[in-house]
């Protein structure tokens, strides 16, 4: 009888063609038009309504075969196909897609195996003739029993797959991987003793430093060895087989130490020294150090393929932030060796179990994985899954998913659970984890089950709170005697070979020796990056020429001002941009800001400097000023409408990237911080949309930014753009909280300035990245005043001059009143000054444009041109807010004789600012006027002239 063609699809449904079906729907969803016209017809039959559900389709034949076994409803079955076959097709599925659930990955016994009702032969109603027959499916063949064997040695040993829901290619590709050994890992002789003198090394480290240094914080790896001849396994392989060169890896405290020396190579004797406190960085007070299991470190090790360069990144307490600082320290490196295939340089992140589930910067940098701005080309991420978060352990108080990996989904990455009690089975993850990213160039998981062996930290007691648990731990051996005992029995070792192997590994840690064989060279490594014309440089003393020549920034800005021929631009950018800026490069009319900020970028991308600017609306600009990424209006491919003329100025020209980011603040300027650290010779900028949106983001201000050089001497030359100014937009978007930034100020550790002028941020920008300064640069740019005429600059003002961290006034002379004040305020002073010339003739406005490092020597060269003025600091921000608080004191310093010091600026508030545009008017009005004063008649001037004589004849 001759099948419909419906019925021919719900029959394929069933085993080992669920997955080509599958396949046939990725690929209709993808264009209908690739799949053959009844399967067309089919899948839009499925769709129909609200019925998108051809993989529960799948799922639903597996009770549909059990139902049909056990005597329920009718599915039609497909003649000359015995009932044993048609359940090994549909066992097969079952296995591949559940059979992580049931597998025997963790080494502790407390919570049981999970029973997955599909994998089991009563589910199918199948007797025990079934079971007795010969079927086959793909590569398992035998009695239904043995098949049902083989597939649980595959799918339900010490190793739980998860790739069912990753494309059909990358499917096919695990499948043929996983079902080829059947569960079994065929390593050599020599690799199988590899992998004991790793696992003898990691205990014996731990061993050794609970002995000798009992009680001591170490964040020790007890319960989770297997961690080390993993990555040991996952960095030789690289090197050998798939031609890596440099591998970076961020983790937070569980391992650290060990890590550093079995895998980094660092003397075991550098260590002990930490512990004994003998060792000390430097006696310059400006570097305040970290705790050991803070410290990165960087070594090279040979590898089968030739040296590698491994570094370790510095990371505090703030466990998975470090992630998007590997992924852009690994994303600068790539671009440095010209690594567009993202292969020779592999990011490792090491996670906690409660960490991965619970830290919204997991999910934030997982979302880089495949973004053009951000990915690396995929990580290999391991999660060392002690079953422990500090004191919780219950899964009902730790995540309301089935897995702490489950996270991973979001970036379609594949997740291998496996049982830390069996080295073989994590060395063979390894190796599919490798293979995968450097085939598919996506990330990939190791889910490695463990245990924890004491407390969260070595002072902890766990028992208090999780005694069940910690008897079952208190009773296991350990993987080291395990493994050991199995090598011993097998022949690998000799007998009793496992204990000599520990006595051996305590006399070289004894001698405080290196005890990593592999290591390349303890020197200056050629492969790292060069920082040395970097360090020891101050501000006042590596002042360099910014002006550019007016002929080159008229070529530069005819370019920036060109678009390809039949390339429609929007017709506002084109009036409004485009023709502008063709007429300011001509110098016909000032440059406004965005031009000035555009001129610093195309004069550092022709001297071959680099340019990463990203943010969330970066290559527009938030406030519309900035246009480096244009938009054709005529464009019928989505992927081809976008030209930046700034990455067409001359075939020498540096790299350059406009990224409009995802909607991220901590993962991205994370990611940013790291990507600085490993790339000097690079203007490497983050724009906030807003500058409060870098509330998001304090832990990287916090940890990295400012404290990064004093803690761990690592220097990073990072920009941050942050749009401030009170202009009635209400609490959130006014303020980007400058005091926050100022309160982190202290030994020179970063420059917080607030720029008035084109010229002024065309300068800065040049500055920052032309003098051999590296330190982080915090800039409060404008909203309004990007497009205020009295911030606009001449062309020659960028032919001459540099960035003023002062700017005098040189109207006034012999002032009674000095206004000092930074960014948009300093023009509205102007203004409000400007409509009573006579009353306020004798006040002053000075911009203060950077305010720290503080300029004293030139503010106080300024006041001393008006003896015996009042001294006004001026402020938008309320009182408590602003810089007020954090300058006063240095303003005070640089008072003259005879001159006092007050300010104006809102009365104290919680909030930034208010919410009502009436209020807010009252409230700037009222600044305005208490910072000029009353203005002055002329019998006060009289009288400010016989001072100002007096003072001269007396000096």
């Amino acid at each position: 009888m001759t099948q419909s063609h419906d019925e021919q699809a719900q029959t394929m449904m069933w085993g080992g063609n669920a997955a080509f079906i599958e396949g046939l729907y990725e690929s209709y969803l993808t264009d209908p038009a690739s799949v053959d016209p009844e399967w067309r017809n089919y899948f839009d039959a499925m769709r129909g309504g609200a019925a998108e559900r051809v993989h529960s389709e799948v799922q639903r034949r597996f009770y549909d075969l059990g139902t049909q076994r056990r005597g329920g409803a009718v599915v039609p079955v497909p003649q000359g196909v015995s009932g044993a076959q048609q359940a090994a097709g549909a066992l097969v599925t079952a296995y591949r897609v559940y059979g992580h659930i049931s597998a025997r990955t963790n080494p502790l016994k407390l919570r049981g195996i999970p029973t997955v009702p599909e994998l089991t032969p009563e589910f199918y109603g199948l007797s025990e003739a079934d079971l007795s027959e010969q079927v086959q499916d793909g590569p398992f063949s035998g009695t239904l029993r043995e098949v049902i064997g083989q597939l649980q040695a595959t799918y339900c040993g010490p190793i739980g797959f998860e790739f069912n829901y990753l494309p059909a290619t990358e499917r096919a590709w695990f499948q043929e991987r996983i079902e080829k050994g059947r569960g079994q890992y065929p390593f050599s002789r020599d690799e199988r003793r590899r992998l004991m003198h790793k696992l003898n090394a990691a205990e014996g480290l731990e061993l050794y430093l609970k002995n000798r240094y009992p009680g001591v914080k170490r964040f020790g790896l007890e319960g989770g060895e297997s961690f080390i001849p993993l990555m040991d396994r996952i960095i030789q392989q690289a090197g050998g087989k798939y031609g890596v060169k440099e591998v970076v890896v961020g983790m937070a405290h569980r391992g650290r130490l060990n890590t550093l020396v079995n895998i980094f190579g660092k003397p075991s004797g550098t260590l002990f020294d930490e512990f004994d406190g003998k060792k000390k960085i430097s006696d310059d007070p400006d570097i305040a150090g970290d705790v050991k299991y803070h410290m990165g470190y960087s070594s090279d090790v040979r590898t089968p393929g030739g040296p590698m360069h491994l570094a370790l990144a510095f990371n505090p307490s703030h466990l998975e932030i470090v992630s998007p600082v590997v992924h852009g320290s690994v994303r600068a490196r790539q671009d440095r060796r010209g690594d567009t295939e993202r292969k020779q340089v592999l990011p490792i992140t090491v996670h906690g179990d409660a960490a991965v589930s619970g830290q919204g910067v997991v999910m934030e940098t997982l979302n880089f994985s495949r973004l053009r701005g951000f990915t690396t080309g995929g990580a290999i991420r391991i999660v060392i899954n002690n079953q422990i978060g500090f004191t919780i352990s219950d899964p009902r108080d730790t995540r309301s998913s089935r897995y702490c990996t489950d996270v991973a989904k979001i970036a379609n990455a594949p997740v291998l659970h496996v049982n830390g009690d069996d080295p073989e089975a994590v060395a063979f993850c390894g190796d599919l984890a490798i293979a995968y990213r450097q085939e598919f160039g996506k990330d990939v998981f190791i889910d490695l089950i463990c245990f924890r062996r004491n407390g969260h930290n070595e002072g902890d007691e766990p028992r208090m709170t999780q005694p069940v648990m910690y008897r079952e731990i208190d009773q296991h051996p350990g993987t080291r005697a395990l493994y050991a005992a199995k090598l011993e029995s097998e022949g690998v070792l000799d007998a009793g070979e496992g204990d000599k192997l520990v006595g051996t590994f305590r006399d070289r840690l004894d001698r405080g020796d290196t005890v990593v064989e592999e290591m390349e060279n303890l020197e200056q490594s050629k492969l790292a990056v060069d920082w040395s014309d970097y360090t020891g440089t101050h501000w006042k003393d590596d002042e360099v020429a910014t002006a550019v020549p007016e002929a080159k920034l008229r070529e530069l800005g005819l370019k920036l001002a060109q678009v390809p021929d039949g390339f429609k631009v929007h017709r506002t950018i084109e009036r409004t941009v485009i023709k502008a800026r063709e007429a300011m490069s001509r110098g016909e009319q000032p440059l406004d800001w965005g031009m000035g900020e555009m001129l610093a970028y195309a004069s550092l991308l022709d001297e071959g400097f680099h340019i990463r600017l990203d943010g969330q609306d970066s290559g527009r600009g938030t406030f519309v000023h900035r246009h480096a990424v244009l938009h054709d209006q005529a464009a019928t491919n989505p992927l081809e409408e976008e030209y930046m003329a700034l990455a067409h100025l001359s075939p020498e020209q540096g790299r350059v990237e406009v990224i409009d980011s995802t909607l991220s603040e901590e993962a991205v300027l994370a990611f940013e911080y790291g990507y600085s650290t490993s790339e000097p010779k690079a203007l490497i900028a983050w724009e906030a949309q807003f500058g409060d949106f870098a509330n998001g983001a304090q832990a990287v201000v916090d940890q990295f930014l400012s404290a990064g050089e004093s803690k761990w001497q690592r220097l990073s030359g990072l920009t941050m753009l942050l749009p401030h100014g009170y202009e009635g937009a209400g609490p959130e978007h006014s303020s980007a909280r400058l005091e926050r930034y100022l309160q982190l100020c202290a030994q020179n550790n970063m420059q917080v300035v607030v720029p008035s002028s084109a010229a002024q941020i065309f300068h800065l920008l040049r500055r920052q990245v032309l003098r051999p300064y590296r330190k982080p640069l915090i800039v409060m740019t404008p909203k309004s005043l990007l497009r205020n005429k009295l911030a606009m600059s001449p062309l020659s003002e960028l032919t001459n001059g540099a960035f003023q961290e002062v700017i005098g006034d040189r109207e006034v002379q012999s002032a009674r009143r000095v206004v000092l004040s930074s960014g948009k305020l300093h023009w509205e002073l102007t203004e409000a000054r400007d409509k009573d010339k006579e009353g306020y003739a004798g006040t002053a406005l000075i911009r203060l444009e950077q305010l720290y490092p503080f300029p004293a020597e030139e503010v106080k060269a300024e006041l001393a041109r008006h003896p015996g003025a009042q001294v006004v600091w001026a402020q938008e921000e309320p009182e408590n807010q602003g810089a007020w608080l954090m300058i006063w004191e240095d303003l005070e310093r640089c008072l003259q004789p005879g001159q006092t010091l007050t300010h104006a600026s809102r009365p104290r508030s919680a909030s930034t600012a208010v919410g009502y545009t009436s209020v807010h008017i009252k409230e700037q009005a009222k600044v305005i006027a208490d910072a000029l004063g009353e203005p002055v008649t002329r019998k006060d001037v009289e009288a400010q002239v016989d001072l100002t004589r007096e003072a001269s004849a007396q000096g």
